[in-house]
């Protein structure tokens, strides 16, 4: 059970004890898509709130100051990559239940629900998020209440975005800051923000924008999505790709099967 914000006690509809693998020091879950979409649209409808992360590799890395911050109950911590299946192989002789990312996950909770869903874009370059909202209500069917970038609208915004995005009646709010900013800012302002859900999405809204390119299904089916990506950003990614790996899996090793 946990308490409302009028005090009154509410099942959480979470699994107590869900099924979980430590890796580099996080807890993640490990769950298909069906069911973590299912868990979102359950929160959805009860109010109750979730921020969903998606770590890969650069997220390990990058956000090891929010280790004990993720371990929240409300925080969902999921694994991307090719990378993290390696991890967990190397760590805990197991793979994760299934490969999850924003840039597919969020396309495919649309699918599964029932009704339209009400979007707040939140990130990136001026011009991206309301290209973004534009795929998002044409193709997928969806709702977008608001949106704003991660530059000078962003900046002007202050502190007045998170009573921007309540007035907006937004219960769904994709924050595309990258790592480690987006998952400060989500932890910093979910218990502020009256939206449900909150997801760091990383490079999403450029997917969803047309902005950036998606590698071929079969590089996907392959696990070498990564690879594509190197090849299309060489001197951005080549870091994280190469160094960034290496320290990846020492933080891995290091830490073992311990919390």
């Amino acid at each position: 059970m946990i308490a409302t914000d009028e005090g009154r006690p509410r099942a959480d509809p979470m699994p107590a004890t869900p099924q979980s693998v430590w890796l580099g020091g996080y807890r993640m879950r490990s769950v298909t898509r069906q069911r973590l979409a299912e868990e979102v649209l359950g929160a959805l409808n009860t109010g109750h709130k979730r921020q969903v992360f998606f770590a890969n590799t650069n997220f390990v890395v990058q956000c090891r100051a929010l280790r004990t911050r993720l371990q929240a109950r409300s925080a969902c911590v999921v694994n991307d990559g090719i990378g993290m299946d390696l991890a967990s192989l190397l760590i805990h002789r197991r793979r994760f239940a299934e490969n999850l990312n924003g840039t597919d996950f969020i396309p495919y909770l649309c699918t599964q629900s029932e009704r339209p869903l009400r979007f707040f874009l939140l990130g990136s370059r001026p011009g991206v998020a309301v290209q973004a909202a534009r795929h998002l209500v044409e193709k997928l069917g969806q709702r977008v209440v608001g949106t704003c970038d991660g530059y000078a609208e962003y900046a002007e915004a202050g502190d007045g975005l998170v009573e921007r995005i309540n007035a907006s009646g937004a219960e769904v709010v994709l924050v595309a800051f990258g790592n480690p900013g987006q998952e400060a800012w989500i932890l910093d302002h979910c218990a502020a923000c009256d939206a449900p859900a909150m997801f760091g999405v990383g490079a999403l809204l450029d997917f969803l924008s047309g902005n950036a390119r998606r590698a071929p299904s079969w590089v996907r089916t392959l696990h070498l999505e990564w690879l594509f990506r190197l090849s299309l950003e060489p001197r951005r990614l080549l870091k994280r790709y190469t160094w960034d790996m290496i320290g990846f899996f020492w933080i891995c090793l290091r830490a073992g099967k311990q919390s």
